[in-house]
């Protein structure tokens, strides 16, 4: 069973972890059976998939909660770890964020520093809460928990400076928060400024496909201090791809016939949403 407990274990001196982003049962079903044993279900991409809309507050707490139940349902051997944005309002407000993540089965969440509507860390103009404000939430997150990872995201570096992000950075560690995540530095030199003023707790590198952050492996940011690796668009974007170019096909074409290869067989759909196994309890119950 994926916990909290065993994240920490494998962020404790092992290799980095490397998280995609998923957005519902099936895209964490691809996922797992890629071999991932971490994921991470993604605000933009729930916003995205949900409801078409872009990254930008629209989705909120009751919507991430109902789509991290099917996920986390889906895939109970997978430590899946949640975004909760700015946490849906003040104290009250994480608190039941954290209830509901526990709950639905989450291993960990990530909470930030924007202000509400908040904006994907990619994404120009973001605003940032004063620092005590986003302590508050970390300090209120931290003693209702029971067992989640919490993660400590701020945006102060687009927002500010490199030098708050990295100050807000110390004092959510200092608060014993799981990791600390400034989103969006922009060279390997900041990334490197920041693993060296925040040691001691696990880091995060968010890996987006043309975002403000150079693209680097695994190892490459394990070199630079950095253990907990998200990437979380990279099965959105070339879902999207594949189907607009799907759909374009079937426009044009009328069918699929002569593209076979470039798409999954029926049996093997059938098969990874688990209907072998719901035909043997059909068998079983007669």
């Amino acid at each position: 069973m994926a916990t909290a407990a065993s994240l920490r274990a494998r962020l404790s001196g092992g290799p980095p972890v490397l998280m995609p982003g998923v957005w519902d049962p099936l895209s964490a079903l691809l996922a797992e059976r890629a071999g991932f044993t971490t994921v991470f279900l993604s605000g933009f991409a729930v916003s995205g998939t949900l409801l078409g809309e872009p990254d930008i507050g629209i989705v909120g707490q009751s919507e991430m909660a109902d789509a991290a139940r099917r996920v986390c349902r889906a895939v109970p051997g997978v430590e899946v770890v949640v975004d909760a944005d700015t946490g849906y309002g003040g104290t009250s407000s994480v608190a039941r964020t954290v209830e509901l993540w526990e709950q639905a089965g989450a291993t960990g969440m990530f909470l930030e520093d924007q202000e509400w509507p908040k904006k994907c860390g990619h994404m120009e103009g973001k605003r940032v809460v004063e620092r005590d404000e986003w302590l508050t939430k970390l300090r209120t997150a931290l003693r209702v928990r029971g067992n989640l990872h919490v993660t400590a995201r701020t945006d102060a570096r687009a927002v500010v400076s490199l030098d708050e992000a990295i100050t807000r950075g110390k004092m959510a560690a200092d608060l014993g928060v799981d990791a600390v995540f400034v989103e969006a530095p922009q060279s390997i030199d900041e990334m490197e400024r920041i693993a060296a003023a925040i040691p001691g707790v696990t880091l995060v590198a968010n890996m987006v496909e043309k975002g403000k952050s150079p693209l680097l492996t695994p190892a490459e940011l394990a070199g630079l201090g950095f253990s907990l690796i998200v990437s979380p668009l990279s099965g959105l974007l070339a879902a999207t791809k594949a189907l607009g170019d799907a759909y374009s096909h079937l426009r044009s074409a009328g069918t699929m016939r002569d593209v076979l290869g470039d798409i999954t067989g029926f049996d093997e759909f059938t098969d990874l949403v688990g209907l072998p196994k719901h035909l043997a309890n059909e068998s079983t119950d007669r």
